[in-house]
C-alpha cells in the first residue's frame, strides 16, 4: 500500500514509519521542515513539504494513497497550559484534521482509510467501570479537544471513507513519552505514586499501538473509535508498584496532588490526577492480537530489553 502519514517524525510516526516500510509499503510523510526530519527518517520515505490550512502541493500526495495517517498535533504535555497553548493544542488537531479531509474531498482518487488520532481523554475521568467506545465524552479541556478533533475526522465519511478513531491510551516506552519522565524518581530511590494512587492508568506498550495501527490500516473492519488500551487494568498505584519491582527500587513516596497542580497547573488533572479504566474490547474482536497484555511483561520488555 502507499501510507501517508502525518506527523511521522513524532515518537509514534517515526517508529509506524519504521515498520510499514517493513512491511514492505510505501511510505510517504507531511512535514513542514523537510530538511529538518530528513537525517531522522529511512532514505525509502518520500518527504511532501505541508502547508495546512488550504490546498497545496501536498495535496498530490493524497491523490497517490491507499490509507492515510493523520497524528499530527502539539504535545499536550510540554508546558503549562496559558490560554495560548490550550488553543495552540486545539487548533494545530483540528486544522490539520480538516485540511485532510477536504483534500481527500478534492481528491479524484480517494484513500480507503483514514486513521485520525485521538486519545482515552476524551472519557474524561471516570472513577468507576468499564469504559467502552461507548461511553459519553468528559466535560474537560481534554474531552473537549479530542471530541472536536474526532468530529473533523468523521467527516471524511461523507465521501466513503473508512475512518478509525485509535483513543490511545498513556503509552509506555523508555525513549519518551509518560515513562521516560516516571523514571527519574524511580532512579533515584524517590519513586512513587501520584495522588492518592486510585485513579486508573490506562497503559499501553509503544509495540501495540504500532500494532493497532497497523492493524487499522491493512484491515477493513475497524471503523470509528478504538480504545488503545491494554487488556490488564491497573490504577496508579498499581502501576507504581509494578514498575518499582521491575526496576528493583522502592515504590513509596507519592506526590501529593496539590504538589502536582502547583507545579503543573491545570494539566496536572487531566493527565496526571485522573484517568478511566479503558478496555480494548473491539480492537480484540477486530482480530488484533496485543504483544504485551500484561503490565510486568511490557516493563520488562523496555526496561530490560
Amino acid at each position: 500500500m502507499n501510507v501517508l502519514v502525518s506527523g511521522g517524525s513524532g515518537f509514534i510516526g517515526s517508529r509506524l514509519v519504521g515498520r510499514l516500510l517493513q512491511r514492505q509499503h510505501e511510505v510517504s510523510v507531511l512535514t513542514r521542515a523537510p530538511e529538518r526530519v530528513r537525517d531522522h527518517l529511512p532514505a525509502e520515505v518520500r518527504l511532501v513539504h505541508w502547508n495546512s490550512g488550504g490546498s497545496g502541493h501536498w495535496e498530490e500526495a493524497i491523490h497517490d494513497a491507499d490509507a492515510v495517517v493523520n497524528l499530527a498535533g502539539t504535545s499536550i504535555a510540554s508546558g503549562r497550559w496559558t490560554h495560548k497553548r490550550k488553543d495552540l493544542i486545539l487548533y494545530t488537531r483540528t486544522d490539520t484534521t480538516r485540511s485532510i479531509v477536504d483534500a481527500i474531498g478534492r481528491a479524484s482518487k480517494k484513500p480507503k482509510v483514514l486513521v485520525n488520532a485521538s486519545a482515552v481523554g476524551y472519557y474524561g475521568n471516570v472513577p468507576v467501570g468499564d469504559v467502552t467506545e461507548e461511553h459519553p465524552s468528559g466535560d474537560d479541556f481534554l474531552s473537549h479537544v479530542c471530541k472536536e478533533w474526532e468530529e473533523e475526522a468523521r467527516k471524511v465519511e461523507r465521501f466513503g471513507v473508512r475512518v478509525v478513531l485509535p483513543r490511545t491510551g498513556i503509552v509506555l516506552d523508555k525513549n519518551g513519552g509518560a515513562l521516560q519522565r516516571l523514571l527519574i524518581p524511580f532512579r533515584l530511590f524517590a519513586g512513587g505514586p501520584l495522588g492518592n494512587g486510585r485513579q486508573w492508568f490506562p497503559w499501553i506498550h509503544l509495540g501495540d499501538v504500532i500494532g493497532a495501527l497497523i492493524h487499522a490500516v491493512e484491515g477493513s473492519t475497524l471503523t470509528g473509535a478504538v480504545n488503545l488500551a491494554a487488556p490488564e487494568s491497573v490504577t496508579m498505584k498499581e502501576f507504581c508498584s509494578m514498575l518499582g519491582k521491575v526496576m528493583h527500587r522502592p515504590s513509596w513516596a507519592p506526590v501529593p496532588g496539590f504538589v502536582l497542580k502547583t507545579v503543573l497547573g491545570e494539566l496536572a488533572g487531566p493527565l496526571l490526577l485522573s484517568g478511566q479504566k479503558a478496555v480494548p474490547g473491539k480492537l480484540v474482536a477486530s482480530g488484533y492480537r496485543f504483544q504485551f497484555p500484561e503490565l510486568k511483561p511490557a516493563l520488562v520488555d523496555i526496561l530490560r530489553g
